[in-house]
């Protein structure tokens, strides 16, 4: 096997920077806060930051609405406090990953305020512009992500425009090549500062369809899903002509050493596959999603492990995602105990995990009332579920009262302090020090990094596997359930167990009892 590259030997660790830590006391994180907790971040283990937007934005939806691509939002600070932060991370060993947004801007973004001007500006082919249709409507039957029509009418040119999100969020035209030789140059700006790759948002919807066909309609609709589930998206994603797209974002970090390209794709395996590129020139790793929404058992769970790994390409390099900023927080998903065992999972499979802030201490979705909520998709579609406010708030530091050393200042969502990194800290059997544990043997056992996974296999709701690299040997087993439960364990070490009093320690061969909730890592031989 060739040598490892850095993001497949790491762990990333999300952070939302409006949520990570206050420097000012706004009520707000900021770029500042971001680089008095890498330490931190360090001596828990992970090896890369992918740190969500923080340009310049009227916060439509947060920072997904790009005013300019090159500069911070004053909210997070200034370039130098970026410049500073990335010197810092990579003194600490740390690699920094920034979001990319190029699907959509601003509606203040000066080249779409320039589009809107007039029809015969230089850059009115930049963006989304069709006539109404005969009967004075939206150009076709194109939904928008968080509700009603896609299309919003421009009175002063006469036409509509598309977003595949907010109104406020304008789609790119990404067949214009002028849009793709600005975009690169977006890319060129932060890797010359240092930035070590990008995560994508939305990439799978760059291109939509060139004759702006309407989409079919969905015949498993269900009434409370989103409005835009109406329809198949059949023209407004994942078009042939994105994967070309792709392939140039990839060609571009090239040029600049070992950098990673990661797309944020919401697809079915077969299809995600495809982003690999044929010849392993597409994205570095198309975000494996599934166990944010899969049902949590052992036979469901382990079918999902071997049919992703027999879909990789030759070249491809698998990676797992367990918590983001727009799905519901694991613990809340699965309760604490099963919270525990989703960790053993995520840093124990072949491939790239990435860890969403707060995951590592347990923290749950907080109640968000009425007049607290802030998430635009709540807003505009209140009672479906799907307001991300709750995953989103601010991290637990300490037990300080009201905001758990967020911030001084008032925070710009509710501070649930039920736990706190301070208070898990000196705990060995705190969520925090299993996570601790889990990277220190991940960091220490090759099976963990570059091994094989195999013998997956589910026993009642027990999930075991092997990794294993030349003749190192590790047996992961999972209890999915809550009840107590039988597993055959060969001979081995015991390394690690998420019940706390479980000695590590030698095993002889045998039936064993796993407690509810536990997961086991044994080094065998």
């Amino acid at each position: 096997m060739p040598e490892l590259t850095w993001w497949q030997r790491g762990v990333i660790y999300q952070v939302y920077p409006r949520s990570f830590q206050d420097s000012n006391g706004d009520g707000i994180g900021d770029l500042a806060g971001v680089g008095a907790r890498l330490e931190y971040l360090a001596a828990l283990g992970v090896d890369a930051v992918w740190i969500s937007p923080i340009y310049p934005s009227p916060m439509a939806d947060f920072g997904y609405d790009v005013a300019d691509y090159c500069n911070i939002d004053p909210i997070f600070g200034t370039l130098d406090d970026f410049q500073q932060l990335l010197d810092r991370a990579h003194a600490l060993g740390l690699k920094v990953l920034l979001d990319f947004v190029p699907n959509h801007s601003s509606e203040r973004h000066a080249w779409f305020e320039e589009s809107r001007s007039s029809r015969d500006n230089p850059k009115r082919d930049w963006y989304l512009w069709r006539d109404p249709a005969p009967d004075g409507g939206p150009p076709n039957n194109w939904l928008s992500r968080m509700g009603g029509s896609a299309w919003q009418w421009d009175a002063h040119t006469g036409q509509y425009y598309y977003h595949a999100f907010l109104r406020e969020q304008p789609d790119l035209n990404w067949r214009n090549p002028e849009v793709r030789r600005a975009m690169d140059e977006v890319l060129r700006f932060w890797l010359a500062r240092g930035v070590d790759g990008f995560r994508v948002d939305v990439l799978w919807l760059l291109i939509k369809d060139a004759q702006f066909r309407d989409n079919p309609p969905n015949p498993a609709f269900t009434p409370g899903e989103p409005e835009h589930h109406r329809l198949l998206q059949t023209y407004t994603e994942d078009q042939p002509e994105v994967h070309e797209i792709v392939r140039s974002m990839r060609a571009t970090l090239d040029e600049y050493g070992e950098r990673v390209l990661i797309g944020e794709i919401y697809l079915p395996v077969p299809q995600l596959m495809r982003y690999y590129g044929a010849s392993g020139d597409g994205a570095n790793m198309p975000f494996n999603f599934q166990l944010l929404n899969a049902a949590w058992n052992a036979a469901g769970i382990g079918r999902i492990i071997c049919d992703y790994d027999r879909a990789l390409p030759e070249h491809a390099w698998p990676n797992w995602v367990l918590g983001n900023h727009d799905n519901p927080r694991v613990a809340s998903r699965l309760g604490a105990a099963q919270a525990r065992v989703a960790a053993v999972l995520l840093l124990t499979l072949r491939g790239t995990p990435t860890l969403y802030y707060g995951d590592e201490i347990g923290m749950t979705d907080s109640a968000i009332a009425p007049e607290q909520v802030r998430d635009p998709a709540e807003l505009r579609q209140p009672g479906i579920g799907q307001g991300r406010d709750p995953e989103r708030t601010p991290m637990q530091w300490d037990s300080s009262l009201p905001n758990a050393g967020f911030t001084s200042g008032r925070p710009w969502l509710p501070v649930n302090s039920t736990t706190s990194v301070a208070s898990q800290s000196d705990d060995a059997s705190s969520m925090l020090s299993l996570h601790r544990r889990l990277l220190s043997i991940r960091r220490s056992y090759a099976a963990l990094v570059d091994g094989s996974i195999e013998h997956v296999t589910a026993n009642g709701n027990v999930l075991t596997y092997e990794r294993r690299s030349g003749t190192q040997r590790l047996l992961i087993a999972l209890n999915m359930s809550a009840a107590d439960a039988a597993v055959y364990l060969p001979p081995g070490i015991v390394l690690l167990s998420t019940i706390p009093g479980r000695d590590s320690g030698p095993i002889t061969e045998g039936v064993d009892c796993l407690a509810g909730g536990e997961a086991l890592i044994v080094r065998l031989g």
